[in-house]
């Protein structure tokens, strides 16, 4: 009998466990940042303004969107998966941005601590992308053009050559030379040379972003190739592998983390390549963009511009990433970049 009564209480601790465990804890922390962007969009809204500045109104209410989205998240973090699990990493993030568009936002509407027209507020940024949102869009669109081009070109050269290179004594002989006499050279020091010798801008910009993706491309493709182990090549060898076999499943494969990091670097040097390119003599563009309105004292359009080239930047990058993890998942636990 007693041994019947400790199964049933041992039976019933362990299913209060269960429930406790499977219970979803609400996390006070969660609250900070919509807190902070309801704070923002109360300061938008209901402190007075220096001048009346258009589509207040409208940033209060994103700000509001935000808030709202932000505590439906927290409410529903513990159903959320993974995506909740991503939200709680970035809530430090959106608290800070919540801080800094409030700063940035009593410092030039409210109180014109920074003088306009050179600081601009968010509701001047917010009425460029309402009010030239086309145009905008339509320099994204040129620019992502020029720049897919280069950079496609430049990695085509450079993977090529920087395999050749390390895989041929002859190549590496004859390519090591030029490779030290070019590649130190920023690409943007080639522009009379381009600008001069192409017989339009937009294809001397195309050979200058190619320029400055296809050299970082070279030279680590080339390193990844000829530091391969050489045991891998014996034992290719020793399997019967052919010199065809032994570059396309040995050479390349084993050089890949390098080629990536190549790529990486070119891409980081073909944004700076395109927006002094653009600057110069492309007639559309994100860099003509910022050129033109920096010309017309247009600060909110160029300050418009900065954030959308950050913003495309920094999602290239992202899925650069994604590329390089999904090639390279047999790798997975050795790559720390």
């Amino acid at each position: 009998m007693s041994t019947a009564i400790e199964n049933l209480a041992s039976s019933e601790a362990a299913r209060g466990d269960v429930v406790r465990s499977g219970r979803t804890r609400f996390r006070w922390g969660a609250i900070v940042p919509p807190a902070a962007w309801l704070v923002f969009a109360a300061v938008t809204i209901y402190w007075p303004q220096v001048q009346d500045w258009p589509h207040t109104e409208e940033l209060a209410l994103i700000a509001l969107a935000v808030a709202i989205l932000l505590a439906v998240c927290a409410v529903l973090n513990g159903h959320l998966g993974t995506i909740g699990a991503r939200l709680q990493h970035w809530e430090p993030w959106f608290t800070f941005l919540a801080v800094l568009a409030t700063v940035w936002e009593i410092a030039t509407a409210k109180l014109a601590w920074l003088p306009a027209p050179f600081f601009m507020p968010p509701q001047a940024i917010l009425e460029v992308y309402l009010d030239e949102g086309d145009k905008l869009l339509e320099c994204i669109v040129h620019s992502a053009l020029l720049l897919a081009k280069g950079v496609v070109i430049g990695a085509s050269i450079g993977f090529v050559a920087g395999v050749a290179l390390g895989w041929s004594p002859r190549a590496s002989y004859w390519g090591h030379p030029i490779l030290r006499v070019v590649g130190p050279l920023p690409a943007t020091a080639w522009l009379p040379f381009a600008f001069f010798t192409f017989p339009s801008s937009g294809s001397a910009s195309v050979f200058l972003i190619a320029l400055a993706t296809g050299i970082p491309v070279t030279v680590l493709t080339w390193s990844g190739v000829s530091s391969v182990n050489s045991a891998y090549y014996d034992i290719a060898r020793t399997l019967g592998a052919s010199r065809t076999f032994l570059v396309l499943r040995v050479a390349i494969p084993a050089a890949m983390p390098h080629v990536f990091v190549g790529l990486f670097m070119g891409l980081s040097a073909s944004f700076a390549v395109l927006v002094v390119a653009e600057m110069m003599g492309v007639k559309a563009g994100l860099g003509w963009y910022m050129q033109w309105a920096q010309g017309w004292g247009a600060y909110a359009n160029m300050y418009a511009a900065l954030i959308v080239l950050a913003l495309v930047c920094a999602s290239l990058v992202a899925l650069l990433f994604k590329v390089r993890d999904h090639l390279l998942a047999w790798q997975k636990g050795l790559l720390r970049w």
